[in-house]
């Protein structure tokens, strides 16, 4: 049995490509790196009120935006870019399905998770 697959513009797989890479590739590096800003002290990005969100927001789309370019044009940026979440034969489900298995994927993962949960303690625990 043959599925059909339903076509996608250009600037629409674009978009899909944005935000995945935004969220599971930016969003966690930014949030770590807030909240080990927060460890340690220093007030410019997390002594705001909303400091820490606004950060990690731009940041991440600023690295969703410039990953896909730098990492197509440059070997150095490899790590940021996933040529798969600019696959415009798959779904925006199958292109996270196929992500998630990929070994290098789930260490980045399972890195991040640590991570966060380590910093995350020692935030709460500061007085």
């Amino acid at each position: 049995m043959t599925a059909i697959t339903e076509s996608k513009t250009p600037s629409q797989n674009r978009l899909e490509g944005l935000a995945l890479t935004a969220l599971l590739q930016g969003l966690p590096t930014y949030a770590t790196a807030v909240l080990a800003i927060k460890i340690m002290g220093a007030r410019e990005i997390v002594g705001q009120a909303a400091g820490p969100l606004i950060f990690v927001v731009l940041a991440s789309l600023f690295h969703g935006m410039m990953a896909p370019w730098l990492g197509a044009k440059f070997k150095m940026f490899r790590q940021g870019y996933e040529p798969l979440f600019f696959d415009a034969g798959l779904s925006f489900a199958e292109k996270i399905a196929r992500w998630r298995v990929q070994p290098l994927a789930s260490l980045q993962l399972v890195t991040t998770v640590v991570m966060m949960s380590v910093l995350a303690v020692g935030a709460v625990s500061i007085r």
